[in-house]
């Protein structure tokens, strides 16, 4: 499916929210050696998020969590482009749609998960029912039943499987 969308909120109480760094395990800016051919692809995939013009650069970054072929939670401390934007982002990458969740909204990895199948649920009932997503998570895919169906299976698989291993 596509690849990552925003999910920022205008109206951020605390835009440095920090999350709890000990629900994460550090990684370098290189992949840690050993890692599965899987893993380093989804983690390039996450680091796209420097690319997103509100970050300047990438300062940190953690593994919350995961499982290989399906997804993985990374954290990421960014040095914001410009005042006002997050410093801490939770990206979901995997065989799945990427995003972006905000600390501010999530402060584990269980949590920014479920954050993650919650939206991403919406997204699949608006689509289901033939009804706009312009204003819910990003998927960069056309919002069909098929594609839905596609997504809401995955999305069960990690409401059943993955989130209860989080659960901490």
């Amino acid at each position: 499916m596509g690849s990552a969308g925003e999910k920022l909120t205008d109206n951020a109480k605390d835009i440095d929210a920090a999350p709890d760094l000990g629900s994460v395990v550090p990684l370098s800016s290189d992949t840690p050696p050993g890692q599965t051919k899987d893993f380093k692809q989804t983690h390039q995939k996450a680091r796209q998020l420097e690319r997103q013009n509100w970050v300047g650069e990438i300062e940190k970054e953690y593994l919350g969590g995961g499982m290989d072929g399906i997804v993985f939670i990374f954290l990421f401390k960014v040095r914001p482009s410009r005042p006002g934007n997050h410093s801490w982002t939770w990206v979901i990458a995997g065989d799945l749609p990427s995003a972006y969740i905000t600390c501010e909204d999530s402060k584990t990895p269980f949590g920014a998960l479920d954050g993650y199948i919650g939206a991403m649920e919406q997204w699949v009932a608006a689509a289901r029912a033939g009804k706009s997503v312009e204003h819910l998570i990003p998927v960069n895919v056309p919002p069909t039943a098929k594609n839905a169906e596609m997504l809401g299976g995955r999305l069960k698989f990690l409401d059943e499987n993955i989130l209860p291993l989080l659960r901490k």
